[in-house]
């Protein structure tokens, strides 16, 4: 699978499924002009979620360069825009929550996202949590989040040209297939 089949693709999984490893390796088997664009809130006061932070860091090279935006990964996107650039976002997950977090209009950014997605001629790749296929949360703020999370990432499969979904480290092609559909 190479990132030049697809100019934009959704990458899903689980926590620990292998998801970023195989969302950065298919952005360095390319020759684009690499940049990481990382959603993340650095945490100054969790030391273990900073270790987290600095083993993505040690694990790029030096071809990437690193953008830090909790937010506005539209303008991001839009300000790399160019045929010879390939934007790794990791992740829409926590976007999803910084969006929340600061109660920021979801559909105004989602909706804003997905355009730029379909008129960009970069090469996009964005990592998103499956969140939904474990325990129904007893919260409801946490089952709102996990409703909102599944809702985006039907939208980003429906965008994206291409949706992988990475199991046990197992990179499984979800879109385009070659499967009819099936009627029931």
């Amino acid at each position: 699978m190479t990132l030049l089949s697809a100019r934009t693709t959704l990458v899903v999984g689980g926590a620990r499924s292998g998801k970023s490893s195989f969302a950065q390796k298919l952005c360095e088997d390319s020759p684009h002009s690499l940049f990481y664009v990382a959603t993340s809130p650095v945490l100054s006061d969790d030391s273990e979620f900073t270790a987290r932070i600095q083993k993505h860091k040690d694990d790029r090279g030096p071809r990437w360069t690193a953008i830090e935006e909790e937010i506005d990964i539209t303008s991001v996107i839009r300000e790399h825009d160019a045929p010879h650039n390939a934007l790794l976002i990791d992740c829409a997950t926590l976007w999803l929550n910084n969006l929340m977090y600061h109660a920021l209009p979801l559909t105004e950014h989602i909706e804003a996202l997905l355009e730029q997605l379909q008129v960009c001629q970069a090469r996009v790749v964005l990592v998103s949590n499956e969140v939904g296929q474990g325990i129904v949360p007893t919260s409801p703020e946490v089952r709102a989040f996990r409703d909102y999370q599944g809702r985006l990432n039907q939208r980003l499969a429906e965008t994206c040209e291409r949706v992988v979904e990475v199991r046990f480290g197992l990179p499984v092609l979800l879109k385009p297939t070659n499967q009819p559909t099936l009627v029931l």
